[in-house]
């Protein structure tokens, strides 16, 4: 079996990625069974469920481990690079206050004013 026909097969059956994402299995041994077996149903009868059994364990999985993903992105998160971000976008709104606010935020230094033709720079 080629590689391009192992991706036609995992086209046409999307929810194997599910597995693969929840680390219940990986490529690798999804490619060593159609390898072996081709697309017999025995097979993959566990892995290519009907659509209403596929939504119902899918909605009884997203309810119970959504929480347990949402810690283990929390888990991975640096929190430094995060606190760089923050800081970054304080930096750029208090920017953005300081372009649109009518009041100068530093006094401004005289106008220019011409001297004399007269006048020297010792008088």
């Amino acid at each position: 079996m080629s590689k391009e026909s192992f991706k036609a097969f995992v086209s046409k059956n999307p929810n194997l990625i599910r597995y693969v994402k929840s680390g219940e299995m990986t490529w690798q041994k999804f490619y060593e069974l159609y390898d072996i077996y081709g697309e017999n149903v025995d097979v993959w009868g566990k892995y290519l469920e009907s659509g209403d059994t596929q939504n119902q364990r899918s909605s009884t999985l997203l309810g119970d481990t959504s929480l347990k993903d949402l810690f283990n992105t929390l888990k991975k998160v640096d929190l430094e690079t995060v606190r760089r971000g923050v800081d970054g976008l304080q930096k750029a709104v208090s920017l953005i206050q300081d372009l649109s606010s009518n009041k100068p935020s530093a006094p401004q230094a005289p106008a220019y004013q011409r001297r004399p033709m007269y006048k020297y720079f010792e008088d």
